[in-house]
């Protein structure tokens, strides 16, 4: 089992019992002692996947406390290099959320850029100078 596996699964040790001790004393208050058990049920979800994932794979050097640093040596994953299109997206997340705080209208303008860099930068490596 992964750090990672039990980590998330403290939480649901922790957020459970935190979250029927703040229902008792607040007299179920409805909005934290909702979060605490969604967030305790949220910790579970996030636990269950990453130990079902352990499961399927080999065991990681990072899992290992005997392990040497030059086991995890490799490719470690495939990234854009000098993409722009973060760029524009970060923009657009701006503009949807002063268009939350100004004015509506400019949520949807922020939207449809959202939309087209989204667009833009999971396509990014199908056409120009990276293309497969």
């Amino acid at each position: 089992m992964s750090i990672e596996t039990k980590l998330f699964f403290s939480g649901v040790f922790v957020f459970f019992p935190v979250g029927l001790i703040y229902g008792l004393w607040s007299r179920w208050e409805a909005v934290g002692t909702t979060g605490l058990f969604l967030t305790g049920g949220l910790a579970a979800m996030v636990g269950g996947y990453l130990w079902l994932t352990a499961r399927r794979i080999d065991p990681r050097p990072e899992d290992d406390p005997q392990a040497h640093i030059s086991e995890a040596a490799g490719d470690q994953g495939f990234f854009s290099p000098w993409s722009w299109w973060p760029l524009p997206l970060a923009l657009s997340a701006f503009v949807i959320f002063f268009g939350v705080a100004v004015a509506w209208w400019v949520t949807y303008i922020g939207a449809a850029m959202a939309a087209v860099s989204l667009v833009g930068f999971a396509f990014e490596h199908y056409r120009g100078r990276f293309a497969h």
